[in-house]
This record gives structure tokens, sequence and C-alpha cells, in this order.
């Protein structure tokens, strides 16, 4: 059986020491959003139940919800066949993004200009 050490070793970090978590509701496949995790916010996530993150912007760890009450219980995690990249299932409690959206990939389609239509 694996261990939370075991797990963190299979995740291929960047140079700063972060891999992307792409979180989406367990239920739907719904894609929620994307967020940053380093080694620390990976063992609190798989120890603790709650999604826990690392900000870029702030240099601080979040646990989704603490200030806003939009919690993300874990159902499971996956790691890429590069182990580059995290793959975070939660049950999502109220809007997952910081605009107050359930999702951050709504309404900003971008246009599609194929210029060969076999493509």
């Amino acid at each position: 059986m694996s261990t939370v050490d075991d797990d963190i070793a299979k995740v291929r970090w960047n140079a700063d020491g972060l891999v992307p978590v792409i979180v989406k509701q367990w239920d739907t496949a719904e894609v929620l959003m994307l967020a940053w995790m380093d080694a620390e916010a990976l063992r609190r996530t798989l120890t603790g139940g709650r999604a826990v993150y690392w900000s870029r912007s702030r240099q601080e760890y979040w646990r989704k919800g603490d200030t806003s009450g939009n919690t993300q219980r874990v159902h499971g995690l996956q790691v890429d066949c590069d182990g580059d990249t995290l793959l975070l299932s939660v049950d999502q409690h109220g809007p997952a993004c910081h605009t107050g959206t359930r999702t951050c990939f709504t309404g900003r389609d971008l246009t599609l200009a194929f210029e060969d239509e076999s493509a």
C-alpha cells in the first residue's frame, strides 16, 4: 500500500517546486478551476480531506473555503502519466471561482478561426 510520502514522490515539480492541479466536480466531471500545489499543500490535501493550494500571488497556503465558505471536499486525486499535473476530484460547496461563479471557465469563450476545416 502506498504512503503519502510515496504519492508525493510520484509528482514531478516545476522549477518553483509547484505542480498545476486541475479541479473537477467528482460526480459530474465539470471542470471547476486550475490551482497550484507544492509538496506541503499536497500533503495537507491528502491527509486533511479538503483541498489546500499554494497561492502564487499571496505566497501562502489557502484551504479552499476557509474565508469564503465555498469548500472543496476531496473525493480523489490522480497524477497524470508524466507526473507533472494533478487531477483533483472534489465535492464543491458554493462557487469555485473567486468571481462568485460555479466554475472559473464560464462565459469567456475564445473564437475559433480554423483556416482548414479538416483540422
